[in-house]
């Protein structure tokens, strides 16, 4: 088999998952296809330093992931303020402290359901790419921490710590949109 047939072959089962991922880290359609042929292209002329015996899937969003950095970088999109500072669980406390109990014992989970995709989408669009793409291997295409930490070339340890980040992230996220669009009141309920 020759390496143009080859590289296909270990391609073609993940450029769904790679597509989706490219298009949850730029958001746009168009740019989530250049970033996927630029990583297309980088793969392909490093594919000699692939392991065979190795995950080629995390191997090749870790070729994305980078490339998506490097314009990322070059680009200086605008970034929310860190919000590491939120309480784990920032959510739950918010809706808590307004009342809103709703049914069962956790007002937080009441308040996610009132949330569509699309916001759920936009907040997750608010991480900082560190987080974001952590998030997104996680939560959108259900990699295990593993094959994440090899994906971004980083320990497991941290993947842990941005992951834990990101979802703290979230909660102010998600708890700020559902306040924006109305779907919940910050008056406090009596």
């Amino acid at each position: 088999m020759n390496p143009q047939a080859t590289f296909e072959s270990l391609l073609k089962p993940h450029q769904d998952v790679a597509y989706r991922y490219a298009f949850r880290l730029t958001g746009n359609a168009d740019a989530a296809m250049d970033l996927l042929q630029d990583a297309v292209l980088l793969a392909y002329k490093a594919i000699e330093s692939f392991q065979p015996d190795s995950n080629f899937r995390a191997w090749f969003l870790r070729i994305l992931t980078n490339r998506f950095y490097r314009v990322s970088q070059q680009n200086k999109r605008h970034q929310t303020e860190s919000l590491d500072d939120a309480p784990d669980l920032y959510l739950y406390d918010q809706a808590a402290r307004l009342g809103h109990t709703m049914e069962g014992d956790n007002p937080a989970a009441a308040i996610l359901e009132k949330m569509d995709q699309e916001t759920v989408r936009d907040a997750i669009d608010r991480l900082s790419d560190d987080y974001r793409t952590v998030a997104i291997m996680h939560y959108l295409t259900a990699m295990p921490y593993e094959d994440i930490a090899v994906a971004l070339d980083i320990p497991i340890g941290t993947v842990r710590s941005r992951l834990h980040r990101a979802r703290k992230q979230l909660q102010v996220s998600l708890w700020q949109l559902a306040v924006d669009r109305g779907l919940i009141s910050e008056e406090i309920n009596s």
